[in-house]
C-alpha cells in the first residue's frame, strides 16, 4: 500500500498538494490528518463527491510500502504516522517548499524554497502536459494564493507566479478562490487585535524591530494568524509574535510573522516544535509562562543558540548511573529510591545507554528482573556537551521527545540535564 499525507492543521496548500500528488501516484491513498483548518473543512464538505480522502483510522499502516509526505519534513507534524518511523523497508518520497532539513529522511525528494508546495506539483503538471479540470485548477491556485498571500508575500518566487498563470489558463475561478480564502475576522478577532494594539512595545533584536504581544484567550479562537498579520502591519515592525495563552489548558499558541527574509520565522518555530516557512510560522508550547516564551524566542531571534547560561550551570551532578551488567531489579530499586524516571547506563564511566521506567514495560516475566540492564536499555543516546546553551538542550528534547540529556565531556559522563532543569531557566514552573 502507498500513502500520501501532510501536516496537522491542514491548510489549502497542504490539501492541494496532497490531491496533486495523488495524480502522480495513482495507486496511493490520499490521507488527511484529523485536524484541518476550518475553511478547508468547509471546502471538503461541499466537494466531498469530487475530492475523496482517507483518515488515519481507515488504513492499516503496517501494509505501507511507500510513504509520500507533502508540505512538511518533520515527523512530529504528521498525524498518527509514528509506527512508520521504525519501518526500515519503507520507501519515502517528499515534496516540500520549506527551508531547513527535518527529521524525515526521504529516499527521493523534490524540495525547493518557493512560495507553496503546490507550486512544485503544478510546475511538473505543466511540464508533462497534464490535463487539469477547472475545479482542480481552482483548488491548486487556492493553495498557492494562500501560502503566498495572493503572490504578495516576500517568499513568493517567479515559479509561483508562472504556476498561477498556468492555472488561470486552465480556468481557475478567482471568485471561488476569494470566497474560500475569506479570512475569519469578526467581533472576537477585532477585540483581540485592539487589545494587542493597546500596548505595542517595540524592541531591536539582532538588527530587527520586533514586537511581542501576550494575550489570554479561552477556547479555540479562529483567525488568530490574520490578527497577527494585521498587528504587524499596523505596528510597522519587521516581525511580530503573538503569544496566546489558554490558562485552563496550560498552553500557549505562538504565531509569528516576518516581513524580512533574513529573520526566518519558520526556523524559529521549528526549534520550538512547530513549523512554518520564512515569513510565517506557529508552535504550541505546553506548560510555559508567556514571559519565558518571549525570552526564549528573543534568544532565538538574536541567534544566540548558546545563551550566557550554559548546560554546566544547570545540570544535575553527581550523576546516579548504573552499570550495564547490573540486574534490572537493582535499576528498579535505584529509580524508586531516587524518585527519577531514568538512569544513564555506563561501562567504565562511558555512557552506553539509558534505562527508564518505560523500558520496564518490556519486562513480562518475574525472572527477567534478574537480567542485566543492557538487555532492556535504550542504546541510542542523545547527549550534549557542558558548554552548550539551554536553547540547544530544549531543541534536542523536543526533537527526540526525551526528558533528559546526559552531559558528556571528552567521552566521560559528568552530569545530567532534565526537563525540570531547563524549566528553572525558561518555564517558571518550579516552586519558589
Amino acid at each position: 500500500m502507498e500513502i500520501i499525507t501532510t501536516h496537522k492543521n491542514t491548510d489549502f496548500d497542504a490539501l492541494a498538494a496532497v490531491y496533486a500528488t495523488s495524480i502522480f501516484y495513482p495507486q496511493a491513498k490520499p490521507l488527511l490528518p484529523r485536524s484541518i483548518n476550518s475553511n478547508v473543512r468547509a471546502f471538503l464538505s461541499l466537494h466531498k463527491d469530487r475530492f475523496s480522502f482517507h483518515t488515519p483510522s481507515e488504513l492499516d499502516l503496517n501494509r505501507t510500502t511507500r510513504f509520500i509526505v507533502v508540505d512538511t519534513n518533520s515527523w512530529s507534524r504528521l498525524d498518527g504516522m509514528d509506527p512508520l518511523k521504525e519501518n526500515p523497508d519503507l520507501e519515502i518520497h517528499l515534496w516540500d517548499h520549506h527551508g531547513g532539513t527535518g527529521d524525515i529522511k526521504p529516499d527521493w525528494c523534490c524540495r525547493e524554497q518557493v512560495g507553496a508546495t503546490t507550486t512544485l506539483l503544478v510546475r511538473r503538471m505543466e511540464e508533462e502536459n497534464r490535463k487539469i479540470s477547472p475545479i482542480e485548477a481552482t483548488l491548486f491556485l487556492t493553495g498557492i494564493y494562500e501560502d503566498t498571500g495572493n503572490l504578495t508575500f516576500p517568499s513568493t518566487t517567479a515559479v509561483d507566479a508562472r504556476s498561477a498563470g498556468f492555472l488561470l489558463e486552465q480556468k481557475a475561478d478567482l471568485n471561488i478562490i476569494k470566497n474560500l480564502l475569506r479570512p475569519t475576522y469578526g467581533p472576537k478577532q477585532k477585540e483581540i487585535l485592539f487589545e494587542m494594539l493597546k500596548n505595542v512595545r517595540r524592541q531591536k533584536l539582532n538588527g530587527h524591530v520586533v514586537s511581542f504581544s501576550k494575550i489570554d484567550i479561552e477556547g479555540h479562537v479562529p483567525g488568530l494568524a490574520l490578527v497577527v498579520e494585521m498587528y504587524q502591519d499596523i505596528a510597522n515592525v519587521d516581525a511580530a509574535v503573538g503569544i496566546f495563552r489558554e490558562k485552563k489548558k496550560e498552553k500557549c499558541l505562538v504565531i509569528g510573522r516576518s516581513a524580512v527574509d533574513v529573520l526566518n520565522i519558520g526556523n524559529i518555530m521549528r526549534t520550538l516544535g512547530g513549523g512554518g516557512h520564512t515569513n510565517a510560522g506557529s508552535a504550541m508550547l505546553k506548560s510555559i509562562n508567556p514571559d519565558a516564551a518571549v525570552e526564549l524566542i528573543s534568544e532565538l531571534i538574536k541567534g544566540n543558540q548558546q545563551a550566557s547560561v550554559q548546560i554546566s550551570d544547570l545540570m544535575s551532578y553527581p550523576v546516579f548511573a548504573i552499570a550495564s551488567q547490573a540486574p534490572m531489579k537493582e535499576a528498579a530499586l535505584v529509580l524508586r529510591e531516587k524518585g527519577c524516571s531514568g538512569l544513564p547506563v555506563t561501562e567504565e564511566e562511558r555512557i552506553v545507554g539509558i534505562i527508564s521506567r518505560r523500558d520496564f514495560k518490556r519486562v513480562k516475566k518475574s525472572r527477567q528482573m534478574t537480567s542485566p540492564v543492557k538487555a532492556f536499555m535504550t542504546r541510542k543516546v542523545v547527549q550534549i556537551s557542558p558548554g552548550s546553551g539551554v536553547t540547544q538542550a530544549v531543541r534536542l528534547m523536543i526533537k527526540h521527545d526525551i526528558g533528559r540529556l546526559p552531559v558528556v565531556d571528552n567521552g566521560k559522563l559528568i552530569g545530567l540535564i532534565t526537563r525540570s532543569d531547563t524549566m528553572r531557566y525558561y518555564y517558571d514552573l518550579l516552586p519558589n
